[in-house]
């Protein structure tokens, strides 16, 4: 069930947001002159209710509408802390087109300081779409996201980082969408002009009536440019990856027409090294892991990366590298359970 909270329970959540009586985002989209719109959609499921906030800044000008989401996983707090500094900065008055920002995609693993799910049902928002309008709520924000947000986007930035297990190396990403060859070079050209070093490419082979499960996927699917951003680690908020990301939203609003103002240009950016293929290392059993590696070291085929123990520190698995790569991100913390991703290295 969707619709607009009550101006009590709005003002209570999320104080600064201003009231929208039954408005799609395709309607305020649609309104005449320059403005910026806070709101936030009610979600209520079986007693329990959140909400999700939207912020809409329309420029004076035509053009495109990009989409930037933070927060789907709550406990990656570079996205969250760089999203809110956005929100200050971008005036409407320097904006062409339309932003649709979503500041925390998951307010209740955000708030509860709760790794990967939403608390509310133990659903991984990051798996959920396109999500269901009369589903749980976790269900029910990836159908919100999908069908008012999605659908009404030109351009779809998801902002992701190391979660409170994860050490990340920066990257940028998207799909590989071969039968969309314009939207696949839109997004390589976004993500080479983010100024990240590392550009992540993945194959899409996703049929139309498959769930995307991933939100820039789902983007994907809809036939809409879309790319990811991960930056930060081990739950935690580094100024480095702040700075970072902020920099590659700015560098790609400029580079996609929507962002008015010269944007200075970093005049010690490395040149872009492009990562097409992926080699996901699984834990093999529940245990204690060891690893002296960290994010962005360079692995060779056949190298030890680590190993796992059993509680009594007996070892019980070596891990191996199957190939040559680099680690974009690995579990940086002791515990490890069975099926779990390990360790991902990228390589060309």
């Amino acid at each position: 069930m969707i619709k607009f909270i009550s101006k009590t329970v709005l003002l209570s959540v999320f104080a600064s947001f201003s009231m929208l009586k039954s408005q799609s985002v395709k309607e305020i989209l649609n309104k005449s002159g320059s403005f910026r719109k806070d709101t936030a959609f009610s979600i209520k499921s079986d007693l329990k209710e959140t909400y999700l906030p939207v912020t809409i800044i329309k420029g004076k000008q035509k053009g495109a509408v990009f989409t930037i989401v933070a927060g789907i996983h709550g406990y990656e707090y570079p996205p969250i802390i760089a999203v809110q500094e956005l929100l200050k900065e971008i005036q409407p008055e320097n904006v062409k087109g339309s932003l649709i920002i979503i500041p925390v995609a998951n307010v209740e693993s955000f708030q509860k300081r709760t790794p990967f799910i939403n608390p509310l049902d133990q659903k991984n928002l990051n798996t959920a779409f396109p999500g269901s309008e009369n589903g749980t709520p976790t269900d029910q924000i990836a159908h919100i996201i999908t069908k008012e947000i999605i659908s009404n986007s030109t351009l779809f930035l998801d902002i992701h980082g190391g979660d409170a297990n994860e050490d990340l190396l920066p990257f940028v990403c998207y799909y590989d969408r071969k039968d969309m060859p314009e939207n696949t070079m839109k997004a390589h050209e976004l993500s080479v002009k983010s100024g990240i070093e590392y550009v992540v490419s993945y194959p899409y082979t996703l049929s139309p009536t498959e769930p995307a499960k991933y939100a820039f996927k789902e983007a994907t699917q809809q036939g809409i440019t879309a790319l990811s951003i991960e930056a930060g680690k081990l739950g935690a908020v580094q100024r480095d990856n702040v700075n970072l990301i902020k920099r590659a939203v700015y560098n790609m609003l400029e580079n996609s027409g929507n962002y008015t103002m010269k944007i200075p240009k970093n005049m010690h950016q490395k040149s872009t090294i492009l990562l097409n293929h992926q080699d996901y290392i699984r834990v093999p059993d529940d245990g204690i892991f060891y690893s002296d590696l960290k994010s962005g070291d360079h692995v060779k085929k056949n190298q030890i990366l680590g190993y796992i123990t059993n509680g009594f520190g007996d070892k019980k698995h070596d891990i191996i590298s199957k190939t040559n790569g680099i680690i974009l991100y690995k579990v940086g913390t002791p515990p490890v359970n069975k099926g779990e991703t390990l360790f991902c290295i990228g390589y060309n």
